[in-house]
């Protein structure tokens, strides 16, 4: 033994004898303690996954405490289901159980069932992320919320987004936009696609979230909103250098702008002739009774800018990919969009509201694209939080 390690061991056998006689006892029922506490929590967790095996679908839970979160977070580049789904649902069907992030959970991978629980959510189901997702979305947040509350964040979002400006407005805004993007990428050798599109839809978003000021901010914004959006799917280990704790940095930095932006705003007394949403959050928190605080506002409004642009950008990928891939769809959209420029008496005015409308096979499209999207992807249900009543196929929970 080095002097090192004996000159240690001597100090601890200096600190045990100081407690005097009490000591040996003290640590033999610390350490009974521990132990009963240990199996008392992992007899609790083998008698309920027992008591539900019977009624659950196949699956694995995976290793004790982990599960199977490592490979759940491992990353893939395609644009396909992940292969931790896609491997399960091959082995187990479209429906199975597992455990990710502390959590026993069932997936779904049927779009069938994906649109029932969509359909009777805060009914039968309740809406549930991990921990570390809701530390994310920020402690005040619109996953939270329900009822009239809900109701009246609804409203204050389709007052900017609602179809008198989405006819008016929005359509020419980004109409405006896509051809500066497609004049940009005229002499690209090649476009990264996905984040271009990204790119884009944030400057739209952005835009119509908090108004002048996007045009200023957006080069932060956007690198935050990016840190951001790379480690939302990360394994939830707040060290400084990993992907969750950039995202958690990221998110940070963006509420500490729109903080900004929101107090400027409310120092001003004169109400825009067009409103942005930042406009309606202020109107909202200058009343009597508002019926939100400003955490859940900014929050909502941080969760806007990022869902405009992330969702609507893998959307228009997938249509884009599909497209590719599919030469006579591409033709027949083509057709579609040459048939409205005949038809008009200048072929360079932008699109209008009822050209637009008249876009059959496009809006069929993108509605197919973005539907398959949205329902083929996994639900995530937590099996402690599920209505006694609720049932998949012939699982009953």
């Amino acid at each position: 033994m080095d002097l090192q390690s004996a000159s240690m061991l001597q100090s601890i056998h200096g600190r045990i004898s100081n407690m005097g006689p009490l000591a040996p006892p003290l640590v033999v029922v610390g350490a009974t303690l521990m132990c009963i506490w240990l199996a008392h929590y992992f007899l609790k967790k083998i008698n309920h996954r027992r008591r539900l095996q019977a009624v659950l679908p196949p699956g694995s839970m995976g290793l004790p405490l982990l599960g199977e979160t490592l490979e759940f977070f491992a990353r893939s580049p395609s644009m396909d289901l992940l292969p931790f789904f896609k491997r399960r649902m091959e082995r187990f069907g479209p429906i199975f159980k597992t455990n990710l992030v502390g959590k026993d959970l069932i997936v779904s991978l049927d779009p069938d069932i994906n649109h029932y629980v969509l359909q009777q959510e805060e009914k039968a189901f309740h809406i549930w992320f991990p921990e570390s997702f809701m530390r994310l979305l920020g402690e005040e947040n619109i996953a939270k919320v329900y009822g009239s509350l809900h109701k009246n964040t609804r409203n204050m979002i389709r007052r900017v987004f609602g179809p008198e400006n989405l006819r008016l407005v929005l359509l020419h805004d980004m109409q405006g936009a896509v051809e500066k993007t497609l004049s940009s990428w005229h002499d690209s050798g090649s476009v990264e696609l996905k984040p271009a599109l990204s790119s884009m839809i944030f400057g739209i978003a952005a835009k119509w979230m908090i108004g002048h000021e996007a045009s200023v901010l957006s080069g932060d914004l956007w690198k935050n909103f990016d840190a951001f959006n790379q480690g939302l799917l990360s394994f939830p280990l707040y060290i400084p250098g990993t992907a969750f704790y950039r995202c958690m940095q990221g998110r940070n930095n963006v509420m500490k702008t729109l903080k900004q932006v929101l107090d400027e705003r409310r120092k001003k007394a004169e109400t825009p002739e067009r409103m942005d949403f930042i406009d309606v959050i202020v109107s909202e928190l200058n009343k009597e009774n508002p019926a939100l605080s400003e955490n859940l506002a900014l929050n909502v409004l941080f969760l806007m800018i990022f869902a405009s642009f992330e969702t609507t950008s893998s959307g228009l990928t997938a249509a884009l990919k599909f497209l590719s891939d599919n030469p006579r769809a591409l033709q027949e959209l083509e057709e579609e969009h040459q048939q409205i420029r005949a038809r008009r008496a200048d072929p360079n005015t932008g699109v209008t509201w009822e050209e637009y409308k008249s876009m059959k096979f496009t809006s069929h499209e993108s509605n197919t694209r973005c539907q398959h999207k949205r329902l083929y992807y996994s639900r995530g249900m937590d099996i402690d939080d599920l209505s006694s009543s609720s049932s998949f196929q012939s699982y009953q929970i």
